[in-house]
């Protein structure tokens, strides 16, 4: 089988030559795609003096900067008002680790650690928020999904107090296709809906009970992301429509909350699934959360190269250049390096734009690019976008995403997160094709992956999105041996000190995915066509 192999149909193309050194053909373009560059980008932004990319941080003027540097250099422009910045008001919150969550009730009173049984803190920008004696209610999945005829709150108020609730949706833990959309998760499984919803019912807390499985992350990952500073988008309102504390419990905290009620957590795990459910623990909270706040400005980095025949139209490629910075409470290595989530993305970025940015005709329609600050607070940067967008979402034709490029080595397949979504993936198969490779679904759909990453948000305003790259079947025995020896770490080090850029990482299937997007990427920009969403999908354009 021959690899990166780019058979390319004959489009007409418009004259327009770029202002680059070296004008290629798209063929050309194709198999300049540098592993070796790749690495270069890779290694430079997961670097210790970029501190972890935090926003705001000095490692965000670093980021920018090379950014910059490079965009320019693959003749974009400034793609907000003639800057590549669009400043993103943030407010930061930083939750004072000096806290407890008290549990009354049925002769006892149980006091449980911050970090080791739980993690609270608020949206809120409030310098002190608390629950004293909330009653605390269980709501199954603290879902409301009139679509699905479900509704954890159906006939209960709410208003006032503590709600506890699982993660993910019914239909994982049922493996039931009827029950939701059985193993894959839907948004209604993701923490963000739940906190929502819990505001929108006027609870005074929300809580969720972390499992590893269902969450498809351990609890190491909500203690990383959940603790020290927290960011929101600036709100006037101050964010105070939302509930007041929100958080998660370890799940022998909740254990040990239910047995304190005198109840079994897994029987009541089990009549969630049966139904909605509502079932007061006959417990009170009571927790004080203290936060220092600071509002802070950080941007988006977008740059365009303008299209020569329908300039208003635009392709997008998005990806988060941020991560979770550094902890100085940390003995030893204190730095998040992020080089897997999301230096390799940007570093994806940075080679697709010097592709477009090389050849000696450019595309009928624009290509934008957007990389996101905050991602990893809630996809706060693509949600800023999405709602004040540079260009109007209507003229916004498709959006294609990166997000930690595969790193395991060239596959016989491209994972497709949340496939048959829409017709953009139409174009990803027909690229994946040349390459002898096919589209398929995501090995653990119940992760929700197409609702964790930058697209998302576009995707929720109706702009069809896509979310691709990697695969499962190893293109050799030798590729299997690497992937085995790659993969336990991989997933080990997601969001943690060990996320540091490694030399010896086989980039060759990220090659490969990144040729396979500029293709995809380059057919819808000169063509007419509008991608449309499927009829099973969720979204559908606005």
């Amino acid at each position: 089988m021959k690899r990166n192999f780019y058979g390319l149909v004959g489009t007409a193309l418009t004259a327009g030559v770029m202002a680059t050194a070296y004008a290629k053909t798209v063929d050309q373009a194709y198999q300049d795609f540098s592993e070796t560059e790749l690495h270069q980008h890779v290694k430079i932004l997961s670097a210790d003096d970029f501190g972890g990319r935090l926003p705001t941080s000095d490692g965000e003027t670093k980021t920018i900067d090379y950014l910059t540097k490079h965009f320019k250099a693959a003749g974009f422009q400034g793609g907000y008002k003639g800057s590549f910045l669009q400043p993103v008001e943030l407010t930061e919150i930083t939750a004072d680790a000096d806290m407890a969550l008290t549990i009354k009730g049925q002769g006892q009173t149980s006091t449980f650690r911050y970090v080791e049984d739980m993690v609270l803190g608020t949206s809120r920008v409030s310098e002190t928020e608390s629950i004293k004696d909330s009653q605390i209610v269980f709501v199954g999945y603290g879902i409301n999904a009139p679509e699905y005829q479900w509704n954890d709150y159906q006939g209960l108020d709410v208003k006032g107090k503590t709600v506890v609730m699982l993660v993910n949706d019914p239909g994982f833990e049922t493996q039931n296709p009827d029950l939701f959309t059985g193993s894959a998760m839907t948004y209604y499984g993701r923490w963000t809906y739940k906190y929502e919803e819990a505001s929108r019912q006027g609870a005074a807390a929300a809580i969720i009970v972390h499992e590893t499985a269902p969450a498809s992350y351990p609890w190491s990952v909500v203690t990383n992301g959940w603790t020290g500073p927290q960011y929101g988008l600036y709100r006037e309102d101050k964010n105070m429509q939302r509930v007041g504390l929100e958080g998660w419990l370890t799940r022998e905290t909740a254990v040990s909350l239910f047995k304190q009620a005198g109840l079994d957590f897994d029987e009541y795990k089990q009549k969630a699934l049966q139904g909605p459910i509502a079932k007061s623990l006959d417990l009170s909270a009571s927790a004080t959360v203290k936060s220092t706040l600071k509002r802070s400005t950080s941007h988006n980095f977008i740059a365009t190269l303008p299209g020569t025949e329908n300039p208003g139209e635009h392709i997008l490629l998005t990806g988060h250049w941020d991560h979770i910075g550094t902890d100085t409470s940390l003995e030893g290595d204190q730095i998040y390096n992020g080089a897997h989530d999301n230096a390799s993305g940007i570093g994806g970025m940075i080679e697709i734009a010097k592709a477009f940015g090389s050849l000696d005709k450019a595309p009928q329609r624009s290509i934008t690019v957007v990389a996101t600050t905050a991602e990893e607070q809630g996809l706060l940067g693509s949600r800023y976008y999405a709602q004040n967008p540079a260009y109007p979402l209507d003229k916004t034709v498709a959006v294609f995403n990166l997000d930690s490029l595969n790193i395991l080595g060239q596959t016989k397949d491209m994972i497709v997160r949340g496939k048959g979504k829409s017709q953009v993936e139409d174009y990803l198969a027909n690229a994946a094709e040349k390459q002898g490779r096919h589209l398929v679904k995501e090995t653990n759909p119940a992760a929700g992956s197409y609702y964790r990453s930058d697209h998302f948000n576009f995707a929720k305003e109706g702009v069809p999105a896509v979310f691709a790259g990697g695969g499962s079947i190893p293109l050799n025995a030798e590729v299997e041996a690497y992937r085995a020896k790659v993969l336990p770490d991989m997933r080990r080090c997601y969001h943690q000190l060990c996320d540091e850029y490694n030399p010896e990482w086989d980039l060759r299937g990220a090659i490969e995915d990144l040729q396979l997007t500029f293709d995809a990427m380059f057919h819808v920009a000169n063509s007419n066509d509008w991608p449309k969403w499927s009829k099973t999908s969720e979204f559908q354009r606005k």
